[in-house]
């Protein structure tokens, strides 16, 4: 038998006989040179031959990614932080729970495919499959800790030294199929059960043992694995410690107990490990703080992390990924920050990284990478969890900025999709900023998510920004930027129409036709109203033609505004050019441009007109309304027809029409300017036993019309003077309010009149 070497890994010693791997070649003792080529992760079983005894040894675990697997032939201990027997080419399974939430979804639990490849077992196998490593390519040169046996390969079996095999207490060319003698032991609960499916077979390596344990765990079997424990412990006492369970064998139990999420055994374990006799080692401790993550223990975790060192036992890479595992569980990206950058000072003064077996260097940037995602990860979970996140998130940004942590455009654009909410929006900006300045490229998807959430903030400027930078950077709009910000156009120019704001309404037009997003009806007819209610005739006849001469056929909604404007500026003969137009052009009128023309014939006394369009109204089936009647009553009281007025106001009860608050307001004020304040007064007793709450105009008309014309009211029975209403729409000189409204930009120098006209028109003028 050989003799014994020491095989570093992890800054543990393991004492295994020194053996060499080789396919295709009989064993040279003096062959060293390692040839790795590929292992290959599949549900196949690997075939592990010994003279006198064939293995299936069910010892696969789930690569993190391919490129990240790790595999010990036939003995995968505990690749939390068990290290591949060679650095050239290898992922280093010493980080394997480094990339655990790879592809995590946001929560603070780890997805259990992940977790559990930590502990050497895939979930891809079916119920009872123990898995399996498939060997792909050829190996050699690799030493093998197999139990106390001296081993040999050829042609991808594990073969026996001679002598061996009789030692094994087994026939010569027998066969154990491991995946076999697991089904067999899976309804085990006792150590009768156990005894009764492994007598006579002899003793079996303690990889085969180890095996079967973690797919047991695998399998939510925990009973199963800890009857088949107690049973090498009961072997330990019968054979005077010749098989007896090892440090391998307990920290395989405690990752099935991991795995089957079974956790009130744990103390016992570590309790029996000491009453044994069996120090634990780093791949014990990081078992632990797994298990204590899982548990939503994770100040636990880090706790144990510091007293590692403290029990003489050396940390690994793995020990740092799982302590940061734990801030991403406390959903800590400061903590995580924070430790990332001690743990960086340490390893460049040199305090880190002397165990020349771990590949420090790579190690660490592994380490980098791992706190870079646990970063946007918990910034993730925040933006998801937590409202006003916005402040910890961009200081986080910082943070990581100034430790030289660079972030990729792929996790930026992530951190985008996260920001749903409108408090977020801060954040998408300056993600946005960030992915321009550093990459130039940019998903136009992203542009546009970014551009919708500035209009769910209410930041339509901004939206607007971002949509000139896709016209000018790139990439080329398309039909979805093309309707998002339009329809931040729609909303400003709706808030422009109801406030009045039509100088506004005029640049946001401006702003779509520079920016190629051509206007339609909707975004015209909503600077026509606008210019309607501030009374802009001029600017409303101005908006109209330049809406013509862009191809944009004019609604009933334009030619209502039209209409109204033109009333208001009391240029009624181009009011009825205008109607002329409509009708010619085959533009049905509607009720409100009848109500509008109505309004127009009553300033003109024109009463006879006024009625025959009533009759037309009717004749079509459109039904006069109380604001018919208003507009009616309006004209009246403004040319000082009081007496019109009040017949018209009498003519609602014919069309079963109840006149509201405007109608006796506007009646009352044409009856005090013609001289009846005592009809007045009557009207406005009316209106209070109906219920309504008339304005304090009518009111103080009602007082100054008494005491001009020496009326003699009971002023009590009007009861007290009413508070002054707010007007519905304010017409403002000075924008500030919109502008705060609609998030738009103050311009300092005032309207320019030339801008209503088109580009085209003032290159025709010159």
């Amino acid at each position: 038998m050989q003799a014994l070497s020491t095989w570093p890994s992890n800054n543990e010693f393991w004492l295994v006989p020194k053996l060499d791997f080789q396919l295709g070649s009989s064993f040279n003792p003096t062959t060293t040179r390692l040839r790795r080529k590929r292992l290959v992760l599949d549900g196949s079983l690997c075939s592990i031959s010994i003279p006198g005894l064939f293995l299936h040894i069910a010892s696969d675990f789930r690569g993190i990614r391919s490129s990240r697997t790790s595999c010990f032939m036939g003995q995968n201990w505990d690749l939390t932080s068990s290290k591949l027997f060679s650095k050239r080419g290898s992922f280093g399974a010493s980080f394997a729970l480094t990339w655990v939430l790879e592809d995590q979804a946001i929560g603070n639990h780890i997805r259990k495919e992940n977790s559990a490849s930590l502990n050497g077992v895939s979930e891809e196998s079916e119920d009872g499959d123990f898995g399996s490593v498939q060997l792909e390519e050829e190996v050699r040169g690799v030493d093998l800790a197999f139990g106390n046996r001296d081993i040999d390969t050829v042609n991808g079996e594990i073969h026996e030294k001679e002598g061996c095999a009789n030692n094994l207490g087994i026939e010569k060319d027998a066969k154990v199929d491991v995946r076999a003698l697991g089904l067999r032991l899976h309804k085990a609960r006792t150590l009768d059960d156990v005894e009764e499916v492994l007598k006579g077979m002899g003793e079996l390596p303690l990889q085969v043992y180890s095996s079967l344990i973690r797919g047991f765990g695998k399998d939510k079997k925990l009973d199963s694995a800890m009857a088949l424990f107690e049973w090498l412990k009961k072997g330990s006492h019968d054979t005077n410690g010749a098989i007896r369970p090892n440090i391998f064998i307990y920290n395989s139990l405690l990752g099935a107990i991991k795995q089957a999420e079974k956790y009130v055994s744990v103390a016992e374990i570590i309790n029996d490990m000491a009453m044994e006799g069996i120090r634990p080692n780093v791949i014990t401790y990081n078992t632990l703080m797994g298990i204590y993550i899982e548990q939503g223990r994770e100040v636990e975790a880090l706790n144990l992390f510091e007293d590692i060192p403290k029990k003489g036992v050396s940390l690994t890479p793995a020990s740092y990924s799982t302590a940061l595992l734990a801030y991403q569980g406390l959903e800590d990206g400061f903590g995580a920050l924070n430790f990332f950058v001690e743990f960086k000072e340490k390893f460049q003064n040199g305090e880190i990284g002397k165990d020349v077996d771990e590949d420090w260097d790579n190690e660490f940037t592994k380490l980098e990478n791992f706190t870079i995602r646990i970063g946007h990860q918990v910034m993730r979970q925040w933006l998801v969890k937590r409202e006003n996140s916005g402040t910890n998130i961009l200081k986080l940004l910082a943070e990581m900025d100034k430790a030289g942590l660079q972030t990729s455009r792929a996790e930026h654009e992530r951190l985008v999709w996260a920001c749903t909410h409108e408090e977020h929006h801060v954040v998408a900006k300056e993600l946005y900023n960030r992915i321009r300045e550093r990459d130039g490229e940019i998903s136009l998807s992203v542009c546009n998510h970014v551009i919708w959430l500035m209009g769910k903030a209410k930041k339509w400027w901004s939206a607007l920004e971002i949509y000139e930078d896709l016209l000018d950077k790139g990439p080329k709009p398309n039909n979805m930027s093309y309707e998002l910000i339009v329809s931040h156009f729609n909303i400003l120019l709706t808030a422009a129409r109801k406030r009045g704001i039509w100088r506004w309404g005029v640049r946001l037009l401006n702003k779509m036709e520079e920016k190629g997003l051509k206007p339609g009806s909707r975004q015209w007819n909503a600077v026509l109203v606008a210019c309607s209610k501030a009374s802009e005739t001029s600017a409303a006849v101005q908006i109209f033609k330049r809406m013509i001469e862009q191809g944009e056929k004019p609604t009933v909604v334009s030619y209502g505004a039209l209409l109204s404007a033109l009333e208001k500026g009391k240029l009624y003969d181009e009011a009825l050019q205008v109607w002329k137009h409509m009708v010619k052009v085959g533009v049905a009128p509607n009720l409100y441009a009848y109500t509008i023309m109505a309004s127009v014939y009553t300033a003109q006394g024109k009463f006879n007109i006024v009625n025959s369009i009533i009759r037309e109204m009717i004749a079509i089936g459109l039904e006069p309304t109380v604001v018919t009647f208003n507009a009616i009553i309006s004209g009246c009281a403004k040319n000082d027809m009081g007496s019109a007025a009040y017949e018209w106001f009498q003519r609602m009860k014919e069309h079963s029409i109840s006149p509201n608050e405007v109608t006796y307001e506007m009646l009352i004020e044409a009856l005090t300017n013609d001289g009846k304040p005592k009809l007045a007064y009557d009207l406005y007793l009316r209106a209070q036993n109906e219920g309504l709450s008339l304005s304090l105009k009518a009111y103080d008309a009602v007082i100054h019309s008494s005491r001009l014309y020496g009326a003699t009211i009971d002023v009590s029975t009007l009861g007290p003077r009413p508070l002054e209403k707010k007007k519905k729409v304010q017409i403002r000189k000075h924008l500030s309010e919109f502008c705060n409204l609609a998030d738009v930009p103050r311009r300092s120098k005032p309207f320019d009149s030339k801008e209503i006209y088109t580009v085209n028109r003032e290159e025709n003028d010159k």
